[in-house]
């Protein structure tokens, strides 16, 4: 069997590429079904042509793995046999005279429509001051619950990822709440804005009142034991604001993020200008919300039905 060194592999891109814990927890997934399945066929070094072949058949025929699934699985093998390949040149990558195609269905991204969100934000009319003091014995679900709008104001009016906006520190916030500094992935830091004067000023006592509660070193969102607010219990909130509110499809993070992206679009904001403010490294990746555009397009066009105007 060959062996496969996946703690420093997934070390080397941690450190080198500066990757988050998801992306190094997927490398090393992907690298231990491939062991399982050397394992069980007896692969032994140096890996040849076909037995990348046939590991592509087994993910696809054997484990019936989605085709997203088979191209990360793969692409991560590609990389893993490439950086083995640069520290020790007996063992070619075995990719070398490989071209494998997985067609991966294209699927349009589900922006939330604009009368869900309008509800979304009228939502914060039940909840109380997001300023009093989070992580304290003071705080009440209503000041979470007007936290939380507060927080998908930013999701929709910024594109942030989830984790993106869970890191934030409060240092992180210009002094007037119109900036905020953003660590993307890869570790590159950008910088997006809050254009909306009454959300800057929000924004702002929210900080002010963070930076007097601690460090400005401190987490900007808290969960309501006093901790940095993860990722996992802000899906949960929105998962209760979608019950509460009645909305179906459930509202998520990254719905947001489409959202911002497909609203700014459609007010006419140059997609170039769209990828900056997502942090996307591939403007192929940003134009997917020019075809979703192009849907809403479609139905105002079919709503106003200019043939029937002219006939009336």
């Amino acid at each position: 069997m060959p062996y496969l060194d996946h703690t420093a592999f997934v070390n080397s891109r941690r450190d080198e590429r500066s990757l988050g814990h998801h992306t190094l927890r997927a490398y090393a997934q992907d690298l231990r079904t491939f062991a399982r399945f050397s394992r069980a066929h007896q692969l032994t070094d140096p890996l040849s042509r076909d037995d990348v072949l046939a590991y592509h058949r087994h993910l696809r025929d054997e484990l019936g793995a989605k085709p997203a699934t088979i191209e990360r699985r793969l692409v991560t093998l590609k990389s893993y046999f490439a950086w083995r390949a640069e520290r020790n040149n007996a063992l070619p990558s075995p990719f070398a005279d490989v071209r494998i195609t997985v067609k991966l269905p294209r699927r349009l991204p589900r922006p939330i429509d604009r009368d869900t969100l309008r509800a979304v934000l009228q939502a914060h009319d039940c909840a109380t001051d997001p300023l009093s003091t989070p992580g304290t014995n003071h705080t009440v679900p209503d000041a979470q619950n007007a936290v939380t709008i507060l927080i998908i104001k930013l999701l929709i009016v910024t594109g942030l990822r989830i984790s993106e906006l869970t890191n934030l520190k409060v240092r992180d916030v210009s002094p007037d709440g119109g900036e905020i500094l953003v660590q993307g992935k890869g570790s590159k830091e950008r910088i997006v804005f809050v254009p909306n004067r009454e959300l800057q000023e929000e924004l702002q006592r929210f900080c002010q009142i963070r930076s007097k509660d601690g460090s400005i070193a401190s987490p900007l969102f808290l969960n309501m034991a006093g901790r940095r607010l993860r990722a996992a219990t802000f899906r949960k909130r929105l998962r209760a604001l979608s019950k509460r509110l009645s909305i179906e499809p459930h509202l998520t993070p990254h719905r947001f993020r489409h959202s911002a992206a497909t609203l700014l679009i459609e007010e006419g904001i140059d997609i170039r200008m769209v990828q900056a403010l997502l942090g996307h490294a591939n403007l192929k990746t940003t134009e997917i919300y020019v075809r979703v555009s192009n849907h809403a397009l479609r139905r105002a066009l079919e709503r106003a039905d200019i043939l029937e105007v002219l006939r009336n």
